[in-house]
């Protein structure tokens, strides 16, 4: 019958299909195999089919349909196969012709791991944030008053801002301070008990509005710490941050710690560590002072433990935080921060020993 021949003959042809690149194999699939092909067309034909045949013609049909598929696949496979091999055999001459060198991690990188090494040995635990943030974690929950400056445009980058209500300002965050906010307030229960005690680490990519020089760029990086907890002094702090810088500048590295101002803590301070390069006793490098000033700390301020949901009554903690790029120019004395995010693999492969 006249179905049955359509069927045989195009049964053949399927069988010798042939291709040399993708598009012609395309052109093949659209011209057997797609809605408007000619396998479809024939269930067109197959409706007129007594229903005494219709089995064998059924058959006939899903034969071709799946000759035709693998054959298409196979050629597929084949211009793959093909196209590999030009690419292995091909030669690029864009190349450059000396050797590919290894790269290495970044100072900044090195550093923070370090940092974070040191104060995971001591119980506290990684904690992250993002840098796109809400007023309300950057400065409301951190005890910032309305009208302070760090919330004017000179200082904050904003991606949106709402004069009459700052809580609706999102920004790029200006400290890792956010994150602590963000820990906080997940860490209590609804009348203000602590679900467990909060000793976290916070490194981040923080921003700035500032004028890129050798010693400031509009972007940074920060490492903060916080602990909460019932009874947490002051004296917990000091001890430590003597045991941080130990670890990081030395063993016979001495701190010092002077009052200063921070919204979010209540005393605060500024921590300095003796010049590890003469030893105290005063040179270029510290200013002839003997000292170097590496980060600033201090007790959480009751205000910033109730803003959050915390009991400030039954409660205490400390908070610190430090520059990454501060304590890698301390370690590395690179003298100009703007290396650090230049990529000139010169200055970078300086560091491939401290990997």
């Amino acid at each position: 019958m006249m179905i049955l021949e359509k069927i045989e003959q195009l049964l053949n042809e399927v069988k010798n299909l042939d291709a040399q690149n993708a598009e012609e194999i395309e052109a093949l699939r659209l011209k057997y195999l797609s809605k408007k092909g000619e396998i479809n067309e024939l269930m067109a034909d197959f409706r007129n089919v007594p229903a005494e045949e219709k089995k064998a013609v059924g058959i006939k049909i899903n034969e071709l349909k799946q000759t035709a598929f693998d054959r298409i696949n196979a050629l597929k496979e084949k211009i793959e196969e093909q196209g590999a091999g030009k690419e292995e055999q091909a030669i690029d001459l864009t190349r450059t012709p000396y050797p590919i060198q290894l790269g290495t991690r970044h100072p900044l990188t090195i550093v923070t791991n370090e940092i974070i090494d040191i104060f995971s040995r001591m119980g506290f635990v990684l904690a992250d944030g993002p840098e796109v943030e809400d007023d309300l974690h950057v400065f409301t929950k951190m005890n910032f008053a309305a009208d302070h400056p760090a919330r004017d445009m000179q200082d904050t980058f904003f991606v949106s801002q709402h004069p009459n209500d700052v809580t609706k300002n999102i920004l790029l965050r200006s400290h890792t301070s956010s994150v602590q906010a963000r820990v906080m307030e997940h860490m209590h229960t609804e009348d203000g008990k602590l679900t467990a005690p909060i000793r976290v680490i916070c490194p981040g990519r923080v921003y700035r509005n500032e004028a890129i020089t050798a010693r400031a760029h509009c972007f940074f990086h920060q490492v903060e710490g916080l602990y909460i907890d019932k009874n947490v002094s002051f004296t917990d702090l000091k001890q430590v941050l003597l045991s941080f810088a130990r670890e990081m500048f030395g063993a016979d590295t001495r701190i010092r710690l002077r009052p200063s101002y921070f919204p979010f803590t209540e005393p605060s301070a500024e921590m300095d560590i003796s010049c590890f390069i003469c030893g105290g006793k005063g040179c270029g490098f510290c200013k002839h002072t003997g000292w170097v000033e590496i980060l600033g700390c201090g007790m959480v301020d009751p205000n910033v433990l109730e803003l959050c949901g915390i009991d400030s009554k039954e409660y205490s903690g400390y908070a610190f935080g430090m520059g990454v790029e501060r304590i890698t120019n301390l370690k590395y004395q690179v003298s100009d921060l703007r290396m650090f995010s230049e990529n000139d693999t010169r200055f970078l492969r300086e560091f491939e020993a401290a990997n």
